[in-house]
């Protein structure tokens, strides 16, 4: 097939490390969503509340956040490889040792340890990937690593639903964190010397001629400095706007439309299997219309299905919300797919891991203020409209955040000399009179 191209044309070492970083991408997000799907089994075999193991779920979260701005920074000064191995080590390893957790403290303690990684491996692995991928198939590149979301989604629903129940209450969870070793293998696939671009060798090797570390307080840098907040508030819009719809799915599905929390649960893997195309059909887009337009298109198409899922007349109908759900589904996970591409070539060489993590990750933790003011709006309207309200002020940010940034589809990459990013010198004041 044509869209297929840009696979056929890479070399082996692009392959490789597309198949890596997909594969990853996708386990690290199963690895991350499986606990949810594991809550009421957690409550139940630790004796915890369900206020604690909320809290888990958070501190989860904003590990993550502070992980994947440790994350790309240290790709950014001791490589993209070597951090990327050591990332997929990490979150498998800690999830892993959650398997083992006696109580809510040790449960806590490994799985705030475990976000660290789980937050880091996506940045790493998008910066690794769009180095090396020719400039007009990134977005196709990453869009489809970025697809590995919703295959991971529905991989922890197959771990948490019928693996876990196939064993004994007690050993069926274990197992399930157990299983989170396998992605370990993976660093295998990853050779720390060779699969570094060379774009980032040089940038690296001319980093070490001039004696320059750059901290990571550097994307702060007057040159940087507005591509770090709108880029980071891009971030902030779509995963605010996606959040405030998708973490009250099913409590929306049981209690405006009735539905069981088990059906309800089935839906939502339709949301995921419409998602897994809109990731693909975003990859491809983004590369014909570029980055602002399918941001925007993406989020009108968001708001739209959104609001026809949340307010048609479906009754509680399972064929009709699922097939709504799948339409919803591909605008709310299709939005995140240019994040990669469109990252990659905002910020220099130099602190483009940093930069793009510290991103993607501020709007991952700044995320939780949509999710806590759901419930609130509530107070004053149904759930429903709650959640839309959200989701609606999440893509108007996401707007006017594309409005303010350059467009980049096509752009080669570069590096804190390159004109874009060189700071300019000061014009001469003519004299008075």
């Amino acid at each position: 097939m044509a869209m297929f191209t840009w696979y056929r044309d890479a070399d082996k070492k692009t392959r490789r490390i597309f198949w890596t970083c997909s594969a990853g991408w996708a386990m690290d997000m199963a690895d991350g969503v499986v606990y949810s799907y594991l809550i009421p089994v957690l409550v139940a075999a630790l004796g915890m509340t369900l206020a604690q193991a909320g809290f888990i779920a958070s501190v989860n979260y904003f590990a993550a956040a502070l992980g994947g701005w440790i994350g790309g920074w240290l790709c950014d000064r001791y490589g993209r490889a070597r951090i990327l191995q050591l990332t997929i080590l990490w979150f498998s390893v800690f999830s892993f040792i959650s398997g083992f957790a006696q109580d809510y403290q040790q449960l806590l303690v490994a799985r705030t340890l475990q976000g660290l990684g789980f937050g880091a491996e996506w940045a790493v692995g998008a910066v690794l990937l769009g180095e090396v991928i020719m400039p007009k198939d990134r977005g196709k590149a990453l869009g489809t690593v970025h697809s590995g979301a919703a295959i991971g989604s529905a991989l922890a629903a197959l771990l948490a639903g019928p693996v876990a129940a196939a064993f004994d209450p007690d050993i069926g969870w274990r197992i399930v964190f157990w299983s989170g070793i396998l992605p370990a293998a993976l660093i295998f696939f990853v050779r720390r010397g060779s699969d570094d671009s060379e774009v980032y060798k040089k940038a690296a090797a001319q980093a070490k001629e001039n004696g320059t570390r750059l901290s990571m307080a550097a994307i702060f840098r007057p040159s940087v400095l507005k591509i770090t907040i709108l880029a980071s508030i891009l971030s902030l819009g779509v995963q605010g706007a996606a959040y405030s719809i998708s973490n009250y799915v099913t409590s929306f599905l049981n209690l405006e439309r009735g539905l069981p929390i088990a059906t309800a649960g089935v839906l939502v893997m339709f949301n995921s299997a419409g998602g897994f195309f809109g990731f693909l059909s975003n990859a491809y887009v983004s590369d014909a219309m570029g980055r602002r337009n399918v941001f925007r298109l993406f989020g009108a198409g968001f708001v739209i299905t959104a609001t026809i899922y949340l307010f048609a007349p479906l009754g509680s109908s399972v064929y009709a919300l699922g097939l709504a759900g799948f339409v919803y589904g591909f605008f709310q996970f299709g939005m995140y797919a240019s994040f990669g591409p469109y990252f990659t070539e905002l910020f220099p060489t130099e602190l483009r891991g940093t930069g793009q993590a510290f991103a993607y990750n501020f709007g991952r933790a700044g995320s939780a203020l949509f999710i806590m003011a759901v419930p609130l709006v509530a107070m004053s309207m149904t759930l429903s409209l709650a959640m839309l309200v959200l989701a609606i002020s999440g893509v108007a940010i996401l707007v006017i955040a594309t409005i303010l940034l350059p467009e980049t589809v096509g752009k080669e990459l570069e590096g804190l000399g390159d004109p874009a990013f060189r700071p300019q010198p000061e014009r001469a004041v003519p004299p008075a009179g």
